[in-house]
């Protein structure tokens, strides 16, 4: 087990389909490689964590090791190296897919609450039956 994460990520933990992907991550995180902050939590402290709510509630962000920030796309490319899952961390990784994961990450960061409605549930009930 590690003795301080690697990657801390900052979510949205009234999303029930980021909260199916956390939990799915988490269940990946038997090295402790990954931690993770909901920033809607009520005692989520911004300033301690060097990221308002409300950037971290427009794209998810997450803070390496040494402090280096990543937002968006990059931050599932380097949560699915650490959770081991190399294929998933490459197609995510390569700079010639930027041009179209970027902006179809940012669609979906301002449209999650809408789709999390209609199909965040079932993912959520899903993820926490198969991913333990």
């Amino acid at each position: 087990m590690s003795l301080a994460p690697e990657l801390t990520l900052y979510y949205d933990g009234q999303c029930p389909l980021c909260q199916a992907e956390i939990h799915f991550l988490q269940s990946r995180n038997a090295q402790g490689k990954l931690a993770f902050v909901d920033v809607t939590e009520l005692d989520f402290d911004a300033p301690a964590h060097r990221i308002s709510c409300e950037a971290a509630m427009a794209q998810i962000h997450g803070r390496l090791a040494n402090g280096q920030t990543l937002v968006g796309v990059p931050v599932f490319a380097q949560a699915y190296q650490l959770a081991q899952l190399p294929v998933l961390s490459w197609v995510l990784s390569r700079p010639w897919l930027q041009p179209l994961l970027g902006p179809a990450y940012l669609l979906f960061a301002k449209h999650r609450h809408a789709l999390s409605r209609r199909f965040g549930p079932a993912l959520l009930r899903f993820s926490k039956r198969f991913f333990r």
